[in-house]
This record gives C-alpha cells, structure tokens and sequence, in this order.
C-alpha cells in the first residue's frame, strides 16, 4: 500500500512538472512567432517610405564612350520615320520621327517622351539613324540606366507645310510657339491611339535644345496637368518676360509669368541646363532658374563648365534626363 501511495505521488509530481514545462515552452514559442508593434511600423514605414527622388543626386557631365558611341552588339531600337499625323494647330499634316525601344512589344505598355530641335532644324535631329540620342539611349537602356520607353521627335514647325521654306524672323518664331499646343492636342492622341502607352502626366516627359527648350518649358507649363517631367537644355529667350534680345523674334514671350503649379501638377522632375560657354543662353537660363526658385518650383539647374552650345552638350543632358524619368 506504501508503495502504491508512493508512486502515485510519483506520477503526481511528474505530471506538474511537466504541465509547467510545456506551459514554459508553449508562451516561448508563441512569443517568438509575434512581431512587436514597433517592428510592425518599421516594416509598413520601410515600405510606405520607398520614393526615387530625382532632385536629390546632382547630374554628371562626365559619360564614357559606352554612352555615347555605338557599341557592338547593342540594340539601339527602331526608328519610324516620317510618321504623318494631321495637326488642328497647323491646319496640315505634319511629321514625325518615333523612335521605339529595344525589344518593343505591343503587349506592353510604355511611358513617352516628346523631344523638340533647335532653330531651324526638323523631327530627324535628334532621332535619325546612329543620333546621339538614340546611341545614349540605346547604351542606357543596355546598362540598366533607364527605362523602355517610347521617344517621339516632334517637328517644331507648326503651319502650312507649303509656307515652311520661307518663313522666318517673327513669322517662323510664331509657327514655332504653336508646337506648344500640338503636342498635346494633336500628337499625342496621335501616339496614344497607335501605339501601347502608359497615359498621365507621370508617364509623359518633354525636351528640348535651343529654341525647342523654350519650346518645351513652355509646353511643360502650359500643360502641367498633363505633363510631369521637363528637361529644357539651353533655353532661348521667350518663355516670360526677360531683358535679354528684347525686341527681337527671340524675346516674344509665351507666359506674364511661369504658371504656378499646386500639390497635384509640380513638376515630378524640372532640369535646365546650359553650358558656361553658351553664346547666347547662360543668362536667360540663369535668370528662368532664379524666377523658379522665387515662386517655390523645384528644379535642378546647372551651369556646366566648359560645354558650348551643341550636340556635344546635349547628349550628355538627355543621358542625365534618361537617368531620371518614368522612375
């Protein structure tokens, strides 16, 4: 009987020892299986807090040769040259040149970028075979240093056709500002009903060099809610007010005063730049910069040193521009 009493205090014993064990192991386990609050809102913060922010890395002028010559064995895309679309703003067809990226596939959706030339140029300057631009884009695109996308070299000449050889001076000043409504009005429906593109301001860029810088400022501007990302590469006179070449066909002046944007169309990126021998546009491009600043629109502008007013210029502001767009 002693026995048996003293086995089943025994049992007794080892049975609450081991219901305090397992109690032990079972609060450790769940414990470790729970995520504290604080670690919670670090992992949502993280995530939440993922933003590119193309103002905060300041641009290079300095690129290699596998940015800027054509490199074996790089697909540089394919060019549709002359592409007729009809153009309310000209009341005639008008050209351009589209410029669709390696490996494009209808089944795909791509972002686009609007590209204006110089005075006196056409929609084959920057986009024609073996361009600068098509070279820097295509080399890009091999390094992983930008996005597919879509690139439409618009003609800045907007008028009658038959008329375009002899205007100049003020009348060809006045064909080029109408560029700034036949982007958005004319071409890109044009370019959105023939090919895959993703629509909306943040996928939507426009540059320019020289006068299409004006050009394309002023577009940006007028058209903020339906544009995100500028690039304008010495800029010309004529977009506001300025004291430089007034009272010449370069000094007509689209805007009193830049549009102020508000929370819903800043600009996601603005980029002026001019190099520091420019013969013509280092002070209106400063002075675009300094009236920016005043109204609270962010941008990134640059004075390069040692750059003219040329290719040489502009290829390495379309490879900062390509850095940072459709992020």
């Amino acid at each position: 009987m002693k026995d048996i009493k003293s086995l089943l205090k025994k049992i007794i014993c080892i049975s609450v020892v081991l219901t305090v064990l397992f109690s032990f192991v079972s609060c450790n386990t769940s414990d470790s299986n729970e995520v504290s609050p604080s670690s919670q809102e670090k992992d949502i913060s993280e995530q939440t807090s993922v933003y590119y922010d193309p103002f905060s890395k300041e641009n290079t002028y300095e690129i290699g040769d596998n940015i800027i010559s054509k490199q074996k064995g790089t697909d540089y895309g394919r060019i549709e040259k002359d592409v007729k679309y009809y153009s309310t703003s000209a009341e005639d067809y008008k050209e351009c040149n589209i410029l669709l990226p390696p490996g494009y596939d209808k089944n795909n959706l791509y972002p686009v970028m609007y590209v204006i030339h110089g005075w006196g140029g056409n929609h084959t300057n920057q986009i024609s075979r073996d361009s600068y631009l098509q070279l820097v884009y295509g080399n890009m695109l091999r390094e992983n240093l930008t996005v597919p996308m879509i690139i439409v070299n618009v003609d800045m000449y907007t008028d009658k056709q038959e008329d375009k050889e002899s205007k100049e001076g003020y009348a060809l000043r006045a064909a080029y500002d109408k560029v700034i409504d036949d982007i958005v009005i004319d071409l890109m429906p044009f370019i959105e009903s023939r090919y895959p593109v993703l629509t909306g301001r943040k996928n939507t860029a426009v540059a320019g060099v020289s006068q299409g810088a004006s050009e394309a400022l002023a577009t940006g501007f007028k058209w903020l809610d339906r544009i995100g990302y500028i690039g304008s590469f010495a800029p010309d006179p004529g977009v506001i007010p300025t004291e430089f070449y007034k009272g010449t066909y370069w000094n007509v002046p689209t805007f009193d005063d830049f549009p102020q944007p508000d929370e819903n169309n800043m600009p996601e990126y603005l980029y002026l730049a001019v190099g520091s021998n420019d013969p013509w546009n280092v002070d209106v491009t400063l002075y675009y910069r300094d009236v920016l600043n005043s109204k609270g629109i962010r941008n990134q502008t640059d004075l390069v040193p040692g750059f003219e007013h040329n290719y040489v210029f502009w290829r390495v502001c379309f490879y900062n521009f390509l850095l940072k767009i459709f992020r």
